[in-house]
């Protein structure tokens, strides 16, 4: 549950999907992709606790209905993807949600800062606030949350480790041919 907002469904399916810093972790409902996460730095069982804390019930191996989140996380990883395709079933407050669907917007291999995205959705000094609600993100990578910087451009946190966030976004900007300036 995140912030008392719940989501009822009998179980919740996860696979993992390699990547060089770490195996993603994917789940989804029926709804559609419910978390993310990336275990850099956690052993599985740690992994499936921060997936449940996201998407609180039951978790099961899945039996292929995350194959296409698979097929198209793997050709991201390979550089082969650069946008994704999925139903996601995102849970948070309407202020969460609007940050998270204003992150879909990012381009790929572009960062933006925490304050242009405070500006972006008209909340001029808003940006902790903002950060607040990248931090709770529940679907890396797919809901791009690695693309904020802090207003001195620096990775400042990423839950999955500062060395991800700088994985993903030099793999972007390699892949899509962008640089820092």
């Amino acid at each position: 549950m995140m912030q008392g907002i719940e989501r009822r469904v009998a179980a919740v399916s996860y696979v993992a999907v390699p990547m060089p810093v770490g195996d993603i972790l994917v789940a989804g409902t029926e709804r559609g992709i419910c978390a993310l996460i990336i275990a850099a730095h956690a052993e599985t069982p740690a992994a499936l606790d921060a997936l449940q804390r996201y998407c609180p019930a039951p978790l099961v191996p899945d039996t292929g209905t995350l194959a296409d989140a698979t097929v198209q996380l793997t050709n991201y990883v390979s550089g082969a993807r650069q946008t994704f395709d999925l139903p996601l079933d995102l849970v948070g407050t309407p202020f969460q949600r609007l940050v998270w669907e204003s992150l879909l917007a990012i381009p790929y291999g572009d960062t933006v800062t925490y304050r242009d995205l405070a500006h972006m959705l008209g909340q001029p000094g808003g940006a902790q606030a903002v950060g607040g609600a990248v931090a709770h993100n529940p679907i890396s990578i797919i809901v791009p949350c690695h693309r904020v910087l802090g207003s001195d451009g620096s990775l400042t946190g990423y839950a999955w480790g500062v060395h991800v966030k700088r994985w993903l976004i030099d793999h972007e900007r390699h892949i899509s041919g962008r640089t820092l300036f």
